[in-house]
C-alpha cells in the first residue's frame, strides 16, 4: 500500500502519564491525530470473528463510528461475519496506521446497533451503495457477475425517482470493549504497549506489556 503522507522525525512515546483514563477517549485522540494528517484509508480496520466452534475469520471493514459506548461498523446481516457475530458475540477490531507506527487492538462483545442508527448512516451512503445493499446477498455463492449486475439494474429501476429505503437485512453492529491495547512503535523493537482492562465496576485498569 502506498501512503500519500510520510511522518518524519523520531517515533513517539506512549507513557501511562500521558494517556486518558478511558480507552475509547484515548482512541479518539489517536484517531483525530491520524485524521489531521490525512492518512489514507484511516477508517479501514481488521474485524476478526469466530464461529461457535472457534474457527477464526478476519476481513477489512470500515469503522463508521466510535464513542465511549464502543465501535460501530455496518454490514449485511446475512453475511458470514454477521452470522458468526450472531453465533459468537466475541470479536476483535484492529486499527493500524503504519506512518504513525501505531496500532490499537480492541477486544469485546458485539450487539446490533439500533434501527435508527442504521437508518441515519444508510441515508449518508451514495445511492449506488444503497442499491448494492439490496442487490447483494453478501457471502452467498453468485452465479456470475452478470447476475449481480442484472439484480442491481432491477433494484435501480424499482426505486427510480425515489429514495432507496434501508433493507431489513442490513445494519450496524457495535463492539463494546472489555480490553483495549495501544501499541506505539519504537526503535530496536522496544515498543510501547499499554493495555486497558475493564474492571467489574466498569472502571479501567492500565498495564504496560513487554514488547
Amino acid at each position: 500500500m502506498l501512503y500519500a503522507c510520510v511522518v518524519t522525525g523520531p517515533k513517539q512515546t506512549l507513557l501511562e502519564s500521558d494517556v486518558d483514563p478511558h480507552p475509547l477517549r484515548q482512541l479518539k485522540v489517536w484517531w483525530d491525530e491520524g485524521m489531521a494528517l490525512g492518512l489514507p484509508d484511516s477508517d479501514a480496520v481488521t474485524l476478526a470473528t469466530a464461529t461457535r466452534d472457534g474457527i477464526p475469520s478476519a476481513r477489512m471493514v470500515l469503522l463508521k463510528g466510535h464513542d465511549e459506548r464502543g465501535l460501530v461498523f455496518f454490514t449485511n446481516y446475512g453475511s458470514q461475519k454477521a452470522r458468526e457475530l450472531t453465533d459468537n458475540r466475541r470479536a476483535c477490531i484492529v486499527l493500524f496506521w503504519a506512518p504513525l507506527h501505531r496500532q490499537i487492538r480492541v477486544i469485546g462483545t458485539v450487539a446490533k446497533a439500533t434501527r435508527e442508527e442504521s437508518e441515519a448512516y444508510f441515508r449518508t451512503r451514495p445511492r449506488g451503495s444503497q442499491i448494492g445493499a439490496w442487490a447483494s446477498q453478501q457471502s452467498a455463492v453468485l452465479e456470475s457477475r452478470a447476475a449481480l449486475e442484472a439484480q442491481v439494474a432491477e433494484i435501480d429501476k424499482t426505486y427510480a425517482g425515489k429514495d432507496v429505503p434501508l433493507p431489513p437485512h442490513w445494519g450496524g453492529f457495535r463492539l463494546t470493549p472489555t480490553s483495549v491495547e495501544f501499541w506505539q512503535g519504537r526503535d530496536s523493537r522496544l515498543h510501547d504497549r499499554l493495555r486497558y482492562t475493564r474492571r467489574a465496576d466498569a472502571s479501567w485498569r492500565i498495564e504496560r506489556l513487554s514488547p
